[in-house]
Order: structure tokens, then sequence, then C-alpha cells
């Protein structure tokens, strides 16, 4: 079966089988709750931070939901389903490496790829000083 193949049910919904290399794949061990960094974001360190959460998500093979390459399939997709499950999941992931009080700012952003930009437009400021 191929990667994000569908299969239909005896009422006719589809099923996504999806393998262990695709972006849509949630390991079994994988959950909401999961902190993937060490420490969470409090404001300061945003480099370092940063750089543990891509790391982590480039592991988990789910870089796409938050740079974009992963896009949403269309609502009618069988993979529709999958793919909403995997972006929730990796909302909950970043969510639960920042401070209650960051994360509260930002737990309404609609999907991963906002989220992303929302922290990174927030935090990732260069100092013009240094620049020059």
């Amino acid at each position: 079966m191929d990667v994000g193949e569908s299969l239909s049910t005896s009422d006719g919904s589809a099923i996504v089988s999806t393998d262990s290399s695709s972006a849509l794949y949630v390991h079994p061990s994988d959950s909401p709750g999961m902190t993937l960094v060490p420490a969470q974001f409090d404001g300061a360190g945003y480099r370092s931070w940063r750089r543990g959460i891509m790391r982590a998500f480039s592991v988990k093979n789910k870089l796409g939901f938050i740079n974009g390459s992963c896009v949403k399939p269309a609502a009618n997709s069988p993979q529709s389903h999958q793919w909403q499950r995997c972006n929730d999941m990796v909302t909950s992931w970043i969510l639960n490496s920042l401070k209650k009080e960051i994360s509260d700012s930002v737990e309404y952003v609609n999907d991963s790829v906002e989220l992303w930009k929302e922290v990174e437009d927030r935090y990732d400021q260069k100092n013009e000083a240094k620049l020059y």
C-alpha cells in the first residue's frame, strides 16, 4: 500500500493508511501532552529553544507543519482528517514547550504554521546595533 492510500469501509467512509515515513504518521507513543524540549520557553534564549524544537520536529518528521510545506488537503480529501490530527498534535507540542504566560497569549491561533510564525515574529528580534 502506498503512503496515504485510501481504503473504503463497508459504510463507504475512507480510511487513510499512512506509513511511518509520512508526515501524516502519528506514532502510538505520541501524545498532545508531550514536551519536546527540556525547558519551556520563557521569553529568553529564543534561538536555543527554536533549535531544540526544530530538531525534535525533524526527528518526528513534522517540520512541514511549521514551515508550511505540509499543506492542508481539501476538506473532501481522505487525508484531511489525518492532516488535522497531526496539525493539532504539532500545535499542542508547541504550546506545551512555552511557559504559561506565552502559551496563553497564542493558544487561539488557528494552526501550527500560524502559531510558529506568531512566536517567531514576537521573539526572533534582531539586535539592530549588532547588525550594524
